[in-house]
């Protein structure tokens, strides 16, 4: 389950938009696309829903593991979303999924992939503390979690093994391959607010991104319709709807831009 522990060091783990099944994986495939190292094109989405359709990749105990099978070569990873109430994902045990790990699979990992998977089902399975999951409060309660699950698969005894995981999420890997550097990724938290006969209202701590979807015609109406707005180089994803008195309307987003590099190291 390395993978899944990368995914932890690297904050990829996100609270999920609203309990809705198709929200959540265009929202956590939408994020794999903002990856540098994905060719221009690759329709993530697609391929995720496609996989869905054809079959249900729920594993029971609250988890699924959706993923998308790419046509080039790279390394697997994977990001982690968080849903508090429970997504109705149509599993056989009919639990609602807390847990949807989706994974980038790269034709030389499809081996790496099903290994994982395969781990991972054993070990949620008989893990004692699934119950955990349930009671969580924050994502820090859901990675402490995470941690213990991975912490009780692995097979050899060593002392405090969660507390190396921690020290491991805390420092930066030594030569991270080019995918796993995301230091140059920005993620902006954005609420929007429209309402009959109001021009959207942009509320952001970036200025620069405040003026510019102040600006953006269509905003309201293509999150609305696909959950996903892209303006320039910011990509900005649709998480919570939440509906007001008066007719008024607050979405509640992820802004995510990959910063060029010269720029994200100055």
């Amino acid at each position: 389950m390395e993978t899944l522990l990368d995914a932890l060091q690297e904050g990829r783990l996100f609270e999920l938009p609203e309990n809705d099944k198709t929200h959540a994986l265009q929202f956590l495939a939408h994020i794999i696309e903002a990856f540098p190292e994905i060719p221009a094109g690759t329709e993530i989405v697609e391929l995720v829903m496609a996989r869905e359709q054809a079959t249900n990749t729920g594993i029971g105990k609250g988890w699924s593991c959706p993923h998308a099978g790419v046509p080039f070569d790279g390394d697997l990873v994977c990001v982690v979303g968080w849903s508090p109430s429970g997504i109705n994902y149509g599993t056989k045990d009919q639990q609602p999924v807390q847990l949807v790990v989706m994974y980038l699979v790269p034709t030389n990992q499809r081996s790496h992939y099903l290994r994982e998977v395969s781990i991972m089902a054993k070990a949620v399975e008989g893990f004692p503390d699934n119950g955990r999951l349930e009671s969580a409060q924050d994502l820090n309660d859901v990675r402490n979690y995470l941690l213990d699950l991975i912490a009780a698969s692995k097979e050899t005894a060593v002392p405090d093994i969660r507390t190396r995981m921690i020290r491991l999420q805390a420092k930066p890997a030594i030569e991270p391959p080019a995918l796993k550097d995301l230091s140059n990724l920005v993620v902006e938290p954005v609420s929007l607010v429209s309402g009959l006969g109001l021009r959207q209202i942009t509320l952001s701590q970036n200025a620069e991104l405040t003026e510019m979807l102040d600006r953006a015609d269509g905003l309201i109406e293509k999150l609305e319709a696909d959950g996903v707005y892209q303006i320039k180089d910011w990509r900005v994803l649709r998480r919570i709807t939440s509906a007001y008195e008066g007719g008024r309307i607050v979405h509640k987003c992820l802004a995510i831009r990959i910063m060029p590099e010269r720029t994200a190291k100055s």
